[in-house]
């Protein structure tokens, strides 16, 4: 068994899947009772995923839901998994966030990413006419960090801006990607850095190493904070943990297709006609996930832990059967312990 010198903390990322069959309404209600169980077994982080144009993942605005969520949980630190700030104004979502924080005190996080989380023709929709793109996500971040903390923006014009209400600690902000860019961002603005492993597993090794190098103090860590978010799946034996990845192995194919559609039963995925070039894909893919019993899937995620020498990890779990879903996060929470 891999070992760290340290505890790592396990979080949680929820994209509120829609599953065949189901809804919206009832992907949301999954989350609240996935959330208040989470809360109970231990899980530091709980963060809600922002996706926008999508009959697969319900949550389009993690500040809405987080309002609630905040409410069904106690000790949670709950946040985005993020906003993709691109399409906003920095001072709206200091905002928010800032609102969120007045009603949950010290336990708010602010994820925020660069990638659209949706289609061209809907980001530009999401943004109206603005011709304030992805470019421009640099200085939106330093401007955000300032708004957030009640310090002069760096905008020519926004210097006297000011977000309310005003928080004795302000929102925790995290640097999200899943590139060698964010990494290199979240260094220079003195940021703690999250990498979507289970979007992109070809990371280069050293990717958390240039990171803490590169690290410069900011106004809210004075000390490089990394963490890694990885899919997985735990069940009491292999056999079950692979047979319940089936949904995710059809769901992805449909993605590459380029409509992935809500989240197939595992009897969808058994039945169906996989070509040759589908499961080189799906199998190409499984360097993405950590799925097995929940002593497999620890040694996994401490080798992760140990390779990148990772401050946290943060967990996704999809299953279209809610109570596997949930039995999964159970599990890794009893043999983390």
């Amino acid at each position: 068994m891999p070992s760290t010198d340290k505890k790592i903390p396990l979080s949680v990322l929820d994209q509120s899947p829609i599953k065949q069959g189901s809804s919206a309404a009832e992907a949301l209600q999954e989350t609240l009772e996935l959330a208040r169980l989470c809360d109970g077994l231990g899980y530091h982080r709980y963060w809600l995923a922002e996706h926008h144009a999508s009959d697969a993942l319900a949550g389009c605005s993690p500040e809405v839901l987080l309002g609630r969520l905040g409410a069904e949980t106690i000790s949670l630190r709950i946040g985005s998994g993020g906003v993709m700030l691109p399409h906003y104004s920095p001072y709206k979502v200091a905002e928010n966030f800032k609102l969120l924080e007045t009603l949950y005190p010290d336990r708010i996080d602010l994820g925020i990413g660069r990638a659209p989380g949706t289609d061209p023709f809907t980001a530009a929709a999401i943004r109206y006419g603005s011709r304030v793109g992805p470019e421009h996500f640099p200085n939106m971040v330093v401007d955000l960090q300032a708004l957030i903390n009640d310090t002069d923006a760096r905008t020519p014009g926004m210097e006297n801006a000011r977000a309310f209400p005003k928080v004795e600690t302000p929102p925790q902000i995290w640097m999200l990607g899943s590139s060698e860019d964010s990494s290199e961002l979240a260094a220079l603005t003195g940021l703690p850095y999250n990498f979507a492993y289970f979007i992109n597993p070809n990371i280069r090794p050293d990717i958390f190493d240039h990171y803490r190098r590169h690290f410069k103090a900011g106004p809210n860590f004075q000390e490089p904070h990394s963490a890694l978010t990885v899919f997985a799946i735990c069940a009491d034996t292999e056999e079950e943990a692979q047979q319940l990845s089936l949904s995710r192995d059809l769901w992805y194919v449909r993605l590459l297709q380029g409509s992935p559609g809500p989240f197939p039963t595992v009897d969808a995925a058994l039945n169906y006609p996989f070509s040759d070039g589908e499961l080189a894909a799906i199998e190409d893919s499984k360097g993405k996930r950590v799925v097995g019993t929940p002593e497999q899937v620890k040694t996994k995620l401490l080798k992760l832990a140990n390779q990148f020498q990772l401050d946290e990890l943060m967990l996704i779990t999809i299953t279209h059967d809610a109570a596997a879903r949930r039995r999964s996060y159970e599990l890794i929470a009893e043999v983390w312990d």
